[in-house]
Formats: structure tokens, sequence, C-alpha cells
């Protein structure tokens, strides 16, 4: 929810509904949309408005849809709602993972060996960096900034990997979807199956826990995970917020490490061996809000 109304800006234009049948047809040559699959239950078909009314009830009978900036109507084309759907469960699922990683790191509690050092066949003068000591540096924020430049550098390019592959029609293909504008079911991280070097585990549901599942538990669990994920992009906010000394109800008495940071810049002091890193380190803190 809360990113999907912090991404509003860069949605895809709603369509008039007399214009909606021509553009299920055709877009920019690509074959046939099919809105009328219903990927959440026989019941609910969420590709208007009508749909997340009925998913909404879903997942909280007692709030049902509130949409107070009115993104989504009776115009509001099914590309839209795919793509806002699609963000709100991905950035729900980065934002679980995120929770648990910060509540983890802010305990201290690490991986028992190296970061990097010296290898077979790598230079000789690598510096040895523990986990133990970018755990040292402080919180999870202040662990991030410790981070080496190649430490951030293959995480980010890992991130770029999968958000690329997220998106690809042939990997979406080989999961039997398509892409959530063009008609797929949103939330689907397809296989890595067509990738030349073999990958023994998929990133969603690596073990095949879900395989078995009736379409009713499996709807439960889907809808239980936006919940998850929204109650998780709450708190990984109020965990951040808390860091930098804000009160947050509930958080700021945890006694959480503070961060003295900027939470918003990727780079620290320790990357400016990055082109542009230390112009970009220059600026911060001096622009107005």
């Amino acid at each position: 929810m809360i990113s999907s109304v912090a991404a509003f800006a860069y949605a895809p234009t709603t369509v008039p509904a007399a214009s909606r049948a021509a553009a299920t047809k055709m877009v920019s040559g690509l074959e046939a949309i099919d809105f009328e699959s219903k990927p959440w239950g026989a019941d609910s078909s969420i590709s208007d408005k009508a749909g997340m009314e009925a998913l909404a009830k879903k997942l909280n009978p007692t709030v049902g849809f509130w949409d107070p900036l009115g993104i989504v109507s009776e115009e509001t084309s099914p590309e839209t709602i795919g793509w806002f759907r699609h963000a709100e469960i991905k950035h729900g699922r980065v934002a679980m993972a995120a929770f648990v990683g910060f509540c983890v790191q802010a305990n201290g509690i690490c991986f028992p060996w190296n970061l990097q050092g010296p290898a077979l066949g790598t230079n000789a003068n690598t510096p040895v960096i523990s986990f133990a000591d970018i755990s040292a540096a402080g919180g999870p924020c202040d662990q991030w900034d410790a981070l080496p430049t190649s430490a951030k550098i293959q995480i980010l390019g890992f991130v770029g990997f999968l958000e690329m592959w997220s998106e690809t029609p042939f990997a979406l293909a080989n999961s039997g979807t398509k892409h959530y504008v063009r008609g797929g079911k949103p939330g689907v991280f397809p296989t890595f199956e067509g990738i030349p070097h073999p990958v023994p585990l998929n990133l969603f549901d690596p073990f095949g826990f879900t395989k078995k599942m009736t379409p009713e538990r499996k709807e439960k669990a889907l809808l239980a995970e936006i919940n998850n994920g929204r109650l998780a992009m709450i708190g990984i906010f109020g965990m951040i917020s808390a860091s930098k000394g804000l009160i947050v109800p509930g958080l700021d008495g945890l006694g959480l490490p503070q961060y003295s940071g900027e939470v918003m810049a990727p780079f620290s002091e320790l990357n400016s061996d990055l082109t542009f890193v230390p112009e970009m380190l220059k600026v911060i803190g001096t622009l107005g809000y």
C-alpha cells in the first residue's frame, strides 16, 4: 500500500472505459490481453474497481476498500491496476525481508566467517574484512555504510538482475504467465529456467512448498502475504525512523542503535573510489525537503 502510493506518479495512465475494449485487443502490436482471468479465486476478477473492492474486503473486512487518493475509479485501466497490485506485492515482500534483517542486524547477529580476503588467484593484498567487523560498525544502517564498494556493487547488481529477469517476457512465459500489465498475474516471480548458468533454486518458493496447495489454501496464503507485506512496510519505515531519533510509538523505546548518516544515500565515504560518489557526498544534508 505505502509503496504503491509513493510510486503513483510513475504508474501507467488510465484510459476511458469506451477505449478499454479496443486497448485489450492490441497494445503496441502485442498479443491480445486477457483481463478475464481470476488469479485470486473464482469469485474475484481483479482488473477493475469492483475487483479491487472485493479484494479489499477479503484482506480486511473492517476497513474494506480505502482509497483516499482516488487512484482506482471506474475509469482506471486494467493495466494500471495490475501495475499497482504488482508494486504492492513486490515491495511488501522486500519489506518483510528488510524488517527481519533489520531486527537480526540490530541485535548484532552475523555470519561467523569473512566477508572478503585473499583467495586463490586473487590479489594477496586484499584486506580481510569479517562479517563481525561490519556488525561492529553499529546499527543496520551503519553496517550498510561500512560495506566495501565491491560488496555494494554486487548487491545492487544482483537486485538489478532480479528486477530485469522478473520483467522479461521469456522468463514469465516459462512460468505460465504474462507481464502484469499484459494480463498476467501480479506478484509472480518467474523461475530461473532458461538461464545458461545452472541455478539450483528459484527465488520464490525455492523448496516447492506451495505446489501441493489447494486453490483455496493458496488464495488464503496470498491474501495473508499482502497483509503481512503492508504491516512490514510500516514496520521497516518505523524502525528506520526510530533509529534516526524520531518518535515512533512502540519502537522509539526499544533502544535501537542510532544512525547519524543519510538513509537515502546508497554510498558512504568508504565508497569514494566510485565515480560521482565524492560529488554526491558533498550535497548530502544540504538539500531542502
